[in-house]
């Protein structure tokens, strides 16, 4: 299959593009910067996976169509951003980028591919959200709206194309350690007066039974299983990995 990954120079992104390139699936790492994009493309072929990568700009609806012809079977739509403020002082323009960037993004990058999909008779769309797409944390009212729209859109698109094999799911994470969580930590440290150790155990862990960041080994693994014939019948479906973060 081959398997087109947004965000895909990031941990996340790269992880679930070194599962399933493993996997022998052809894997295409969208994203902005080119000169990383073939770094990254370069240290996949080093382990014998077969790599594309496409410039992909989110908040560019030119740039999301030029990949309609790229004739992807799997979308993995994992790209996101992050601006952590009260609505009081968060930037109008900086709210519409996260909206685009996590929602509008890639709602119209699964209705570029998605016809291709329904010619070829088989498509799936996994999306990565977040332990935000069910549960809200203050300061983080774009991130959150993004990450809740998913679901019901991924709802949505489950309903209308059911006539095919097709499936749409997303996984939704409690905290990985990514760039984009060491820059949170960061930021909490300074809003807080507080200690690394202590935003990750007092703020960041503390709602966490288990007490353990998600490994981007776990999401990639999720992945890889959505792409199987096992899961064929599993749509519309969030699948939550936050150490019984929701069970409380």
């Amino acid at each position: 299959m081959k398997v087109l990954i947004t965000g895909g120079t990031g941990g996340i992104g790269f992880a679930v593009a070194q599962q399933l390139g493993s996997e022998g699936h052809q894997v295409i790492l969208a994203d902005l910067n080119p000169a990383l994009l073939h770094s990254k493309q370069q240290q996949l072929q080093q382990q014998g996976i077969e790599a594309q990568v496409q410039q992909l700009d989110l908040t560019s609806q030119d740039s999301i169509d030029a990949c309609a012809a790229l004739q992807v079977d799997v979308l993995v739509n994992n790209a996101g951003i992050q601006h952590v403020a009260r609505l009081d002082d968060f930037p109008p323009e900086k709210w519409a980028q996260l909206i685009q960037v996590m929602l509008t993004g890639p709602a119209m990058l699964s209705k570029a591919l998605l016809p291709g999909m329904r010619q070829r008779g088989f498509g799936r769309i996994i999306n990565v959200g977040s332990i935000h797409a069910l549960v809200a944390s203050p300061f983080k009212s774009a991130y959150v709206a993004a990450k809740h729209g998913l679901l019901g859109f991924s709802k949505v698109v489950a309903l209308e194309n059911a006539d095919f094999d097709f499936t749409i799911n997303t996984i939704c994470p409690a905290y990985v350690r990514t760039p984009l969580v060491e820059a949170q930590i960061a930021d909490q440290c300074r809003e807080h007066g507080l200690t690394e150790q202590q935003v990750i155990e007092q703020i960041m862990l503390a709602p966490m039974p288990q007490k353990a960041f998600i490994g981007v080994d776990e999401i990639a693994g999720t992945a890889s299983f959505l792409c199987q014939s096992a899961a064929r019948h599993i749509t519309a479906q969030t699948l939550v990995l936050d150490g019984g973060w929701t069970a409380r």
